[in-house]
């Protein structure tokens, strides 16, 4: 599942808000979920297992869209309570499965390059100029200062069909096209047994 994972140091589970940061690729924000209150907890993780969120590349994109059942937008919500952390993404391991975990700053690198862009331009971009009146200028740029916030809505982003059909079709070309990549890779660095085969047949020849 995307946008989970543990710290390195000590496995305690967290939610990764944004996996990079503007001018600075090598730092993610997090949040800590054990710390949350059962209530937000369980909001949040309704959230990330959400088909809107499993397609977003940041959860903060859908987090900004989203309230917890007190009504408070999510991702504010999370700012003005401290939740937000700021961490070197080599001490974040993003979780798979249970068995199967990966470092942050590897998955960054590789998603990149599947990409064929620089890490640094991984990072979300500004909307801040488009944020609501009903956000002050100090608090935007105070995260801003962590994090270049997606654009805030009052109420819930609606997709058309439309809209939707687009974002899929998006997804499955991006998840093909990584899928050929990683099996390439992996058959360069553990040839298929039946290449090992016609190698040595065609050497014996």
């Amino acid at each position: 599942m995307k946008h989970v994972g543990k710290m390195k140091n000590n496995g305690a589970p967290v939610a990764i808000i944004f996996r990079t940061l503007p001018g600075d690729p090598h730092s993610c924000l997090v949040v800590g979920t054990q710390g949350l209150g059962p209530t937000n907890h369980d909001a949040l993780m309704q959230v990330i297992e959400s088909n809107e969120a499993q397609q977003s590349f940041e959860l903060g994109s859908t987090l900004a869209v989203r309230r917890f059942p007190d009504n408070a937008d999510m991702l504010g919500w999370l700012h003005t309570n401290g939740k937000l952390k700021k961490i070197p993404t080599t001490e974040v391991l993003v979780t798979a499965t249970p068995a199967d975990s990966i470092p942050l700053n590897e998955l960054n690198l590789l998603i990149a390059e599947q990409k064929g862009i620089k890490l640094e331009e991984l990072a979300v971009g500004s909307v801040i100029s488009k944020t609501p009146a009903d956000k002050s200028t100090s608090e935007i740029q105070e995260i801003a200062s962590v994090t270049e916030m997606p654009q805030v809505k009052n109420e819930p982003q609606i997709l058309g069909d439309s809209d939707l059909a687009r974002s899929l079709r998006s997804q499955a070309d991006s998840m093909f096209k990584e899928a050929q990549k990683l099996r390439k890779q992996a058959d360069e660095l553990d040839p298929p047994a039946n290449k090992k085969v016609k190698k040595v047949d065609e050497t014996t020849a």
